[in-house]
């Protein structure tokens, strides 16, 4: 089967979504993940791209539309079913804190009930670990790593679950820029399709394959970053300007949004 034929591993079709009290966060949103891709949600605060992770990933059933997984109705899917194909690194994930790290990475093998061999397991879990360079640190409690380190404990824990796509809301927030681009190619280089809602658009051109821009609660483009990246739907929904720029030291463009500040911010120290 030639990569231009491959099924989708994910579709949205028509999605909507309606709040208990009464405002429409989303409308008719359709995309289509194929196997391997990196699709980047982004959208300004408030746009909707969190609603939409949460339906795409089964979190949150769509007031309209269907969303289906290999073909099959996501709705459809047993709660353990869903979480050994999804895997899902949320914002608002705490683990108890006296936790070991190893410990913590081990959950992921929950969903599937001790169908793999004890031995093969842990084999699964220090392969992961090494993978995100924890394997030093598998002892230590979570409450005591930094807060790069257990985003990673988030992405070992993730691998264990071995999902077919991997979801990640705002998996970058609260890192320096260095870490932030540490831990998304540690995510690209799984080779696993990935959904992840961004709020940083300088890290979504060099890791996203597809991109997803939501503003008030519709779809406005999807498509490979250059061309999703218009300078013009980056006027339209951020409202700032983006200069496509060769790299002075490397045979590549540099990606740049030029971000104003008021003229009345008071005189620059000197």
């Amino acid at each position: 089967m030639t990569p231009a034929s491959r099924p989708a591993i994910l579709s949205a079709e028509g999605l909507g979504y309606r709040a208990p009290f009464g405002r429409s966060l989303l409308r008719d949103v359709t995309l289509s993940i194929e196997p391997g891709e990196r699709l980047a949600i982004v959208g300004p605060n408030g746009a909707g791209k969190t609603t939409l992770l949460h339906m795409l990933c089964g979190m949150l059933r769509p007031s309209s539309g269907a969303i289906s997984l290999l073909g099959q109705p996501l709705a459809a899917l047993k709660p353990a079913e869903r979480a050994r194909r999804i895997a899902v690194v949320g914002q608002a994930d705490q683990p108890d804190r006296r936790i070991a790290l190893g410990d913590y990475v081990a959950l992921g093998r929950i969903p599937h009930g001790g169908a793999m061999p004890r031995r093969e397991e842990l084999t699964l879990i220090d392969d992961a670990l090494a993978r995100c360079g924890l394997a030093a640190l598998a002892r230590r409690e979570m409450g005591s790593l930094s807060g790069g380190e257990r985003q990673r404990a988030q992405i070992a824990r993730a691998i264990v679950q071995q999902p077919q796509l991997l979801f990640l809301d705002e998996p970058t927030n609260h890192l320096d820029p260095q870490a932030r681009g540490l831990l998304l190619g540690l995510v690209a280089d799984l080779g696993l399709t990935v959904i992840a809602v961004l709020h940083d658009l300088h890290l979504v051109p060099g890791f996203a394959t597809k991109v997803a821009i939501i503003k008030d609660g519709t779809l406005v483009t999807s498509g490979p970053p250059q061309q999703a990246l218009s300078r013009h739907a980056v006027r339209d929904v951020f409202g700032i300007d983006l200069l496509r720029l060769p790299h002075p030291h490397e045979d590549r463009e540099l990606t740049i949004f030029d971000i104003p500040f008021p003229h009345d911010l008071g005189a620059r120290p000197s």
